[in-house]
């Protein structure tokens, strides 16, 4: 057996140093010069800037990619209790992990924490309703105003009112298996210290994709952009400007719409379908500040009179000397994105120094005009897309999205390919 794959991220990657490991052959391509599709780092005098995910967790499986690529000196732990905040009503509030946090948190009115305990006798999610409607009905209004809408939205950079319930409400369906998400959320509290750290690298996130290409250099092709996907006997061809490769299997690891370009050939309605996929457009704006705070950093509630959707504080995470990521655009302001470089720092600026008291320069702007996947009304295509056998979505918008999501899909594949040869 042969499996290609298109694209080289972390998906592509891991799929990729998999395959290897289990003796089935693979052959990936990517279009850029540098592996680690959204993962990308870089250093701007002297300081390490991430592009893309500032940090994963350092699960089993991603630990286990650590040790193949003899990272593990190279590997920067942050502390997991450190406090994350969200900025409402003008100033930092902390976001409670704990029972105690949660009794002591200021986020909520005593009100809003006993309508928030009250969770266990609501109903469980429904396929007709967004994720607001969902978790407004299962918390109150205030717990999804100052709590769920700025963190839970925060992950896509989406309103949870627009985003269909049926499509962003996966992992919630899976805790309330347990018959309340209160509980379940309180019983991953009370054993957070088994918990993987969060974890980053001395030259940043991009440092474990760029050894996971080294190690696999022989099967990765940079460069070298898929064309077109075409089916050839009992597999698929896979053209480049260079060559045709024919392979057993295809898995398909890139963004939505340069998905639904090369399986055009090979399966059109489900092209149709990607190609309505939205993706929320993001700038990073990186600062640079002598502010000293202990944290994740924060997420800013939807009706402050902000346009930063929220600051990872990548000094107090991994020692970053004095960077911070301030993140803008999203759902709530796409257009914020279009602006100039000159507007998109000046506003991360100034609103950084009044969320911190403190005083910061900008480093350096990273635009995202397809930066996300929104999970927004727009998902409803993902109805209709329905592959061929042999071809294989193992992406952020057909599964889960992050880092140790994308790398268990990869491993799984890996194993299921492997039974099949």
């Amino acid at each position: 057996m042969r499996v290609g794959i298109v694209g080289a991220g972390i998906t592509g990657l891991a799929l990729s140093q998999y395959l290897r490991e289990r003796g089935v052959d693979s052959i990936a391509f990517e279009a850029a010069s540098e592996p680690g599709g959204v993962i990308r780092s870089s250093r701007v005098d002297g300081r390490i800037l991430e592009h893309g995910p500032q940090r994963t967790r350092l699960t089993p499986a991603i630990e286990e990619l650590v040790e193949a690529c003899d990272l593990r000196s190279a590997l920067r732990t942050a502390d997991t209790d450190l406090p994350l905040y969200v900025y409402a009503d003008g100033r930092l509030r902390r976001v409670p992990f704990s029972p105690r946090q949660f009794l002591t948190t200021d986020l909520l009115s005593t009100r809003g924490k006993l309508r928030l305990l009250a969770e266990p006798l609501t109903e469980g999610a429904r396929d007709d309703e967004t994720a607001g409607e969902y978790f407004t009905r299962k918390f109150g209004p205030e717990t999804y105003r100052n709590l769920v809408e700025p963190l839970f939205g925060g992950i896509y950079g989406s309103d949870p009112k627009e985003m269909p319930g049926k499509y962003a409400l996966q992992t919630v369906r899976k805790m309330e298996r347990s018959g309340s998400l209160v509980r379940a959320v309180a019983h991953r509290a009370l054993t957070d210290a088994e918990r993987p750290p969060p974890v980053s690298f001395d030259d940043g996130m991009a440092q474990l994709p760029r050894a996971l290409y080294e190690r696999n250099a022989d099967r990765v092709e940079l460069e070298t952009p898929v064309e077109g996907i075409h089916a050839a006997g009992d597999g698929y061809r896979l053209d480049t400007a260079d060559e045709s490769v024919t392979v057993d299997s295809v898995v398909v690891t890139t963004r939505a719409d340069v998905a639904a370009g090369l399986l055009e050939s090979v399966d059109a309605e489900s092209a149709r379908a990607l190609r309505r996929l939205y993706y929320n457009p993001l700038a990073y704006v990186h600062l640079v500040s002598d502010a000293d705070p202990d944290g994740y950093g924060y997420q800013v509630r939807h009706d402050e009179s902000l346009d930063t959707l929220g600051v990872t504080w990548n000094a107090s995470l991994f020692d970053r000397d004095g960077v911070y990521t301030c993140f803008l655009g999203g759902m709530q302001n796409p257009d914020l994105v279009d602006r100039s470089d000159r507007e998109l720092g000046r506003i991360a600026r100034e609103e950084f120094e009044a969320v911190m008291g403190a005083s910061a320069e900008v480093c350096n702007i990273t635009r995202h005009p397809r930066g996300m996947p929104a999970y927004d009304g727009s998902w409803t295509a993902m109805e209709a897309v329905d592959l061929p056998d042999g071809i294989t979505l193992a992406t952020n918008y057909a599964g889960r999205m992050g880092v140790p999501s994308r790398v268990r899909e990869a491993k799984r594949l890996a194993d299921g390919f492997a039974e099949a040869a």
